[in-house]
């Protein structure tokens, strides 16, 4: 009996219900559900390589791609389930079989104060122009803290938001904003030629999906120097990592225009991760903030080192300072709440030497 919307549909409710973040659908396997970090196979016959392609099927809306669907190495897509969630997939090859992820989000967008973030993100998303970049590896809820951001944005002023998404993942309902939400491949062509065409659109806000290549980065930059705020995200691991990304994107000949562009409109990176929290009831995310100071546009211009950027984040996090905050500083405030153990947070942070001496002195 081939795999049927219904299947897939019982399948997605029951990793709902478990508070699954992932399924992972592989040929000759059963499915498995990621919870709080871990994979786990769900109770079931393994799936056959038809009954994947049935899935795909399903899933690929796009009636010209789900007729090629047997040609495509790798694909990207999103559509949502009524009343549950959204859902982002992948499809993908390997060893010549065919497997999908399914990322599920939830059909509500949190707020920074649900998702349990540094308060300084609403001070930062109040922000009328400039550079934001959410930073961290795959899967570390960057798509989240950006839909938490546009909601505080939504819920605050009267703007216009244009998101480029690929694909698109939390929807968000007119609050006090506009927001016109487009999606790669099926509102435009690309990041580069929707960016550039929003600056059209009277935007006050844009949010692009990622920062993939040197083309994106002018178009933002361009957009943050002529009054705009954008938000993007990078898969960096943190302020230092993401400042070097951008700047050797570029060749020899443009860095020091780059850097000199960067400094004036980089207002603030935010770099996470995910940390299993204390009870095991699921994951904490633990934040790096840097928000751009005079210090730290002399270190992105070159004329101070680089790593110094760490210091001067670590300063900065003090009654009266700019709210930027580094890892080590946030895994200790998780660590005080009871947010995370003590095993976790040494396994986390830069130092466990500092780390366990700040232990002893408190």
């Amino acid at each position: 009996m081939a795999f049927s919307p219904e299947n897939l549909i019982s399948l997605i409710k029951l990793a709902f219900q478990h508070n699954a973040s992932d399924i992972h659908i592989r040929t000759n396997e059963p499915p498995a559900f990621r919870i709080r970090g871990e994979l786990f196979s769900v109770e079931s016959k393994p799936l056959k390589q038809e009954d994947v392609f049935e899935i795909a099927k399903i899933i690929i809306r796009n009636k010209e791609d789900n007729a090629r669907i047997h040609e495509f190495k790798e694909y990207d897509g999103g559509f949502g389930v009524s009343g549950l969630c959204r859902i982002r997939f992948n499809f993908f090859r390997y060893h010549q079989k065919p497997g999908i992820i399914l990322r599920i989000v939830k059909e509500s967008v949190p707020t920074i104060d649900q998702l349990g973030l540094p308060q300084v993100l609403k001070h930062i998303s109040s922000q009328k122009r400039g550079l934001i970049l959410v930073t961290g590896p795959t899967g570390s809820g960057k798509s989240t803290t950006l839909a938490s951001m546009i909601r505080h944005m939504n819920e605050s002023f009267n703007y216009h938001i244009i998101t480029i998404e690929d694909p698109i993942e939390y929807i968000h309902k007119t609050a006090r904003s506009k927001i016109s939400q487009r999606e790669v491949g099926r509102d435009t062509d690309n990041f580069t030629t929707g960016l550039r065409s929003a600056l059209r659109q009277d935007p006050d806000v844009l949010l692009i999906g990622e920062m993939r290549d040197p083309e994106t980065v002018q178009t933002a930059l361009k957009a943050a120097e002529t009054g705009h705020l954008v938000l993007s995200t990078m898969h960096t691991t943190n302020a230092l990592a993401t400042i070097g990304r951008i700047i050797s994107l570029f060749p020899e000949s443009e860095r020091e225009e780059v850097k000199k562009r960067l400094s004036v409109n980089l207002y603030a990176t935010v770099g996470q991760r995910m940390l299993k929290r204390a009870d095991n009831n699921g994951i904490v995310i633990a934040q790096e903030i840097m928000i751009t100071s005079p210090g730290i546009k002399e270190c992105i211009l070159g004329n101070e080192p680089l790593e110094r950027i760490v210091k001067i984040m670590h300063e900065a996090h003090k009654p009266g300072g700019n709210g930027s905050l580094t890892f080590d500083q946030n895994i200790m405030e998780l660590y005080e709440a009871g947010k995370i153990d003590k095993e976790t947070a040494l396994a986390a942070v830069t130092s466990q030497t500092n780390f366990l001496q700040k232990l002893e002195f408190e």
